[in-house]
C-alpha cells in the first residue's frame, strides 16, 4: 500500500522522549497546571482509514457548485475564463512548483526569467514604465499604492471612488489606520464616481485619487475627465485599479498620466480557487522605482555577455532600515505570476485583445436579451463585461433557485450595499455560449415572474 505519510511509530515516539529526557507524554506535560489541562474525551467523531475518509471528504465537495457543473454568471472580481491547458502543464514542473524567492541568481535564471516577462507583459498592458514581480492580490496591490501615494506626498487625505470594489475599499481603510491617513470616499453618481464631488473634494492637501477601471459595477470610468481635474494638482498622484483583461481592449491608464496602476492578474490563468490564492499586479512610473513594494527583477549580461537575470531592488524591511522601507511585503505570488505568464504568452497581444472584445460582445448580447424580456438594466454608461440588473425579489433568493437549475447567479450588490437591494451584477465572459446566455435570461425570467 501507497502511504501519502509516514505514520509515527511506538518507537520514534519513545525515542523522542528519550532524547528530551522523559520517559511518558504525561511527564513532557507536567509543568502544565492541572487545572488548565483537558481530560475529558473530545467531541469528535472515531478516526477513519484513508479510504473512508477520502470519500467522506469527496462527497462534501460534490456538493459545491462550481464552474464544471454550472454555467457561472458570477464576477465581482472573480471570473471564469479561459485558461489555455498550457498553463497547468507548466506551472507542475517541479522547478517551478517547488521554486521559492530566486535570491540565487545563479541558480533560479528559469524562476527569475519568467518573472521578469510578467514585468513586461504587464508594463505592455497598462502602458507603465516599470512592474513589480507581483503582490498577494489586487486589493492588497491598491491599498500598497495609497501608502506609497501618502509616503511620497507626503500628505494624509486620500480621496476613494465608492465605485471601487468594497472589499478593496475595506483594506484601504484598515492599511489607513497605521499611518494615519483620511479617507475620504466619493460618492456613485448613475454607476461612475461623482467627479462633480471629487473636484470639490480635490485641494492641495489630496494625495491621491483612487479610481477603478472598469469600476466595480462593470462601468468604464471618464479617466481623462480625471486627468484633467488633476492638472492643478501637481503633487496628488492618480491611482489606477483595472483589470488588465479589459486593457486588451481599452486605453491603457498609462496614457491619462496615471501614477501607479494596480489590479489582479486572476483573469489569466489562474482558477478561482474559492477567492483566492490570486496574483497582484503593482505598475508604475520610473520615478517612483525605488518606492514599489515587493521586489524587481531584471535583466543584465554576465562576465562573459550572455543574457541573465537578477533581482534588482527590493525596497522591504528585511533588507533595508526599518524606517526606510515601503512595505512589509515579504513575497511575491511566483507561481501565480508564472501562470499568468504563460496564459499571456500563449494567448499572445492578438489573443489578448480577441478575449477582450469576446467579452465584451457576449456582455452587450445578455444585456440586450434581458432588456427584451424586460429586465431594468441599472446604468447606462459604456461597461466592459459585467453590468447590473434590477429584479423584483431578493439576489439571495433567485440565486438559489437559479443554483438549482444549474446556474450560479450573480453578485448580490445588496451584501455591499443596502440601497442596491435586489440588485444583481452579472458578469459574462468570452466561454459563455449563446445558449447559456439565453438558458439565463430564460431561467431568471421564471424565476422572476
Amino acid at each position: 500500500m501507497q502511504h501519502r505519510y509516514i505514520p509515527m511509530t511506538k518507537e520514534d515516539k519513545e525515542s523522542m522522549l528519550k532524547t528530551v529526557g522523559v520517559d511518558s507524554t504525561e511527564e513532557l506535560f507536567k509543568d502544565i497546571p492541572e487545572k488548565v489541562r483537558f481530560r475529558d474525551e473530545i467531541n469528535i467523531a472515531p478516526a477513519k482509514d484513508e479510504y473512508a475518509l477520502k470519500q467522506e471528504l469527496s462527497g462534501l465537495a460534490n456538493k459545491n457548485a462550481h464552474f464544471q457543473s454550472h454555467t457561472s454568471f458570477l464576477g465581482a472580481g472573480v471570473y471564469d475564463h479561459y485558461a489555455p491547458s498550457i498553463v497547468d502543464h507548466v506551472i507542475s514542473r517541479s522547478e517551478f512548483y517547488t521554486a521559492y524567492t530566486p535570491y540565487q541568481p545563479e541558480i533560479s535564471q528559469g524562476e527569475l526569467q519568467a518573472i521578469f516577462e510578467f514585468q513586461t507583459m504587464i508594463c505592455e498592458l497598462t502602458g507603465m514604465e516599470v512592474a513589480n514581480s507581483s503582490m498577494y492580490d489586487g486589493g492588497t496591490a491598491l491599498a500598497e499604492a495609497v501608502n506609497l501615494s501618502a509616503g511620497q506626498t507626503r500628505k494624509k487625505k486620500v480621496l476613494v471612488s465608492k465605485a471601487i470594489h468594497p472589499e478593496s475599499l475595506a483594506v484601504i481603510h484598515t492599511y489607513a489606520k497605521g499611518p494615519g491617513l483620511e479617507v475620504v470616499e466619493i460618492d456613485v453618481e448613475d454607476g461612475m464616481t461623482d467627479l462633480k464631488q471629487l473636484e470639490n473634494e480635490l485641494d492641495d492637501d489630496t494625495a491621491s485619487v483612487v479610481l477603478q477601471y472598469p469600476n466595480f459595477f462593470g462601468q468604464v470610468e471618464p479617466l481623462k475627465e480625471v486627468e484633467q481635474l488633476l492638472e492643478n494638482q501637481k503633487k496628488t498622484m492618480f491611482l489606477v485599479s483595472s483589470n488588465p483583461l479589459s486593457l486588451g481592449y481599452l486605453t491603457p491608464p498609462g496614457e491619462f498620466n496615471v501614477d501607479i496602476v494596480v489590479g489582479d492578474n486572476q483573469v489569466f490563468g489562474i482558477p478561482a480557487q474559492f477567492g483566492g490564492p490570486h496574483c497582484g499586479y503593482f505598475a508604475t512610473t520610473k520615478k517612483l522605482m525605488r518606492k514599489v513594494p515587493g521586489r524587481l527583477v531584471g535583466q543584465t549580461v554576465d562576465e562573459e555577455g550572455r543574457r541573465g537575470f537578477v533581482l534588482t531592488l527590493q525596497a522591504r524591511e528585511q533588507h533595508i532600515r526599518r524606517d526606510k522601507a515601503t512595505s512589509n511585503i515579504c513575497s511575491n505570488q511566483a507561481l501565480n505570476a508564472l501562470a499568468s505568464s504563460v496564459a499571456m504568452s500563449a494567448l499572445g497581444k492578438q489573443g489578448i485583445k480577441e478575449m477582450a472584445v469576446l467579452n465584451m460582445k457576449k456582455a452587450r448580447y445578455a444585456k440586450k436579451q434581458l432588456e427584451a424580456a424586460g429586465f431594468e438594466i441599472s446604468f447606462k454608461g459604456p461597461f466592459f463585461n459585467e453590468f447590473v440588473v434590477k429584479l423584483n425579489k431578493s439576489i439571495t433568493e433567485v440565486n438559489d433557485k437559479l443554483e438549482q437549475r444549474g446556474i450560479i447567479g450573480g453578485y448580490d450588490l445588496g451584501k455591499a450595499d443596502s440601497s442596491y437591494e435586489n440588485h444583481m451584477l452579472v458578469a459574462v465572459t468570452e466561454i459563455r455560449t449563446k445558449e447559456e446566455i439565453d438558458q439565463f435570461v430564460k431561467e431568471l425570467g421564471d424565476i422572476h415572474g
